[in-house]
């Protein structure tokens, strides 16, 4: 697994069309609101892992949180996260797997970009793509790999669990 990095610049995240055509399978999207925390929290952790709670958790600590998240029904069905990892970092993102091949995650990931965009990065770091997960970056984003960027030599190697 390595970083890629994506270009905000002279690039169109436009979200609209996605929250529209989602909205009529009753899908809404919104900036995560500090009062939702732990709901926000709690399905990270037991859909995904520990760490990415813990990076969610940290998207809690800037004056507006940095995450968005999808919504069914009033229940969390998917979260994007950016300034989580570290600065100029966008992820972790995931959506519960029934909801999946919806471009959910492509809204999410476009909210998210959109606002790294405002905050006035030219540059996205995705951090530590998965095989699987590249082509949605590279394919949907134009993201490319950062030479070198595997975990041992990244903002990573100092993790416990990184050989």
């Amino acid at each position: 697994m390595a970083d890629l990095i994506c270009r905000l610049y002279e690039r169109d995240f436009s979200v609209e069309a996605a929250e529209a055509r989602l909205k009529e399978e009753g899908i809404t999207f919104k900036r995560a609101h500090p009062v939702d925390k732990a709901r926000i929290l709690n399905f990270v952790g037991e859909t995904f892992s520990d760490g990415w709670r813990n990076e969610c958790e940290h998207s809690f600590s800037h004056p507006f949180p940095t995450c968005y998240i999808a919504v069914k029904e009033k229940t969390v069905i998917g979260f994007a996260c950016f300034e989580a990892t570290g600065r100029g970092f966008f992820g972790p993102i995931g959506i519960a797997p029934e909801f999946r091949r919806k471009r959910i995650g492509d809204t999410l990931t476009r909210l998210c970009l959109n606002s790294m965009k405002e905050m006035g990065y030219a540059y996205a770091i995705i951090g530590w793509a998965s095989t699987g997960a590249r082509p949605f970056y590279t394919d949907g984003f134009g993201a490319v790999e950062i030479p070198g960027s595997e975990p041992r030599n990244s903002i990573y190697r100092n993790l416990i669990n990184v050989d």
